[in-house]
């Protein structure tokens, strides 16, 4: 196969998506003239013209609502996001318009959107630039929550959340669009709802997703060393979220460690580990322990910032622990 970039999946997903089907057009802050903030829609212009990918003013609210108003008339938007955090000017029409039409119309009205843009942190960018918001969309009924890993999986989920006929939210990462993975020429997608096991192991699971499930990988492979065999589970759908795949581990591997780049407080984390205790309990040898970020805003300083956002050695002290080492 082929290697691209995690950026280049993310256009060609778009691309092929909006030439198979013209409804399909792109909007947001400097998706145009500029390629795209983080060139995720190179070229995209130059092929399919100014009436399909739209530079949008700084005004989210506005953009998000004539989205959701033209996917109910038969349009089927992608709306790009900066970042996840400058979408809270537009939540009001996400949770109260998007995710409701089809249940409030009585099914007359659906919302077939993707919201996409980076989420949680990309260094020091401060407080109101590096938060991870997955747990609040996914606390939405009505919105599917899609937080890809890899390369290979963005574009397969991409394809599939424009395909979508219900609102889905698309979470990438500053700190991903230059990663490089391998991908096929021909065509491909991945079905929504569906985790993946990215490692097999026999003695520990690693629940994670997005880009800090780098850090259970090396953790993982510093563990093996010592000859704790971890497997790691990567959700890639947040909401609907795959409970059977997490549970089949943890029956096996008898121990959870969960691995989120969130606060604390209400997370997806949380959930994961009460669907466990409630349906796996007596699989269970040990505690259920997560690692998320620090309960506080996210730090400047680079020196506070290492220590708010979990890390590989985080990882080891956790699996330890459910090890009882």
């Amino acid at each position: 196969m082929r290697t691209i970039q995690f950026r280049e999946a993310i256009c060609e997903a778009m691309s092929e998506e909006m030439r198979r089907d013209e409804s399909i057009y792109l909007m947001g802050e400097e998706v145009a003239e500029y390629n795209g903030a983080y060139k995720a829609s190179k070229g995209m212009l130059a092929e399919f013209g100014e009436k399909r990918v739209i530079d949008t003013p700084i005004a989210e609210l506005g953009f998000t609502g004539i989205a959701v108003g033209s996917a109910m008339n038969g349009c089927r938007p992608i709306v790009e996001y900066m970042t996840f955090n400058f979408c809270l000017v537009g939540i009001d029409q996400i949770i109260n318009n998007a995710a409701k039409m089809r249940q409030m119309t009585g099914g007359q009205f659906n919302v077939p959107i993707v919201f996409r843009g980076p989420t949680a942190s990309a260094g020091q960018l401060g407080a109101t630039h590096s938060q991870a918001l997955e747990n609040w969309f996914a606390n939405t009924p009505g919105l599917k929550v899609v937080v890809p890993s890899t390369v290979y999986d963005a574009k397969g989920l991409l394809k599939s959340a424009i395909r979508d006929n219900d609102p889905v939210i698309f979470m990438e990462s500053e700190q991903m669009y230059g990663d490089k993975g391998e991908v096929p020429e021909g065509e491909y997608t991945i079905p929504i709802g569906l985790a993946d096991v990215k490692r097999a192991g026999t003695d520990v699971t690693i629940v994670s997703f997005g880009k800090i499930i780098k850090e259970a990988f090396i953790a993982a492979e510093e563990l093996e060393k010592e000859g704790i065999s971890c497997e790691i589970v990567d959700l890639r759908t947040v909401r609907p979220m795959d409970h059977e795949t997490i549970l089949t581990s943890v029956r096996k591997t008898n121990r959870l460690v969960i691995l989120e780049e969130a606060w604390p407080f209400a997370s997806v984390s949380s959930e994961i580990a009460y669907i466990v205790q409630e349906r796996a309990f007596d699989f269970l040898d040990a505690p259920i322990q997560r690692i998320t970020t620090a309960d506080t805003p996210a730090p400047y300083s680079p020196v506070l910032l290492k220590e708010w956002l979990p890390n590989a050695d985080d990882v080891i002290k956790a699996v330890k622990k459910v090890m009882y080492k």
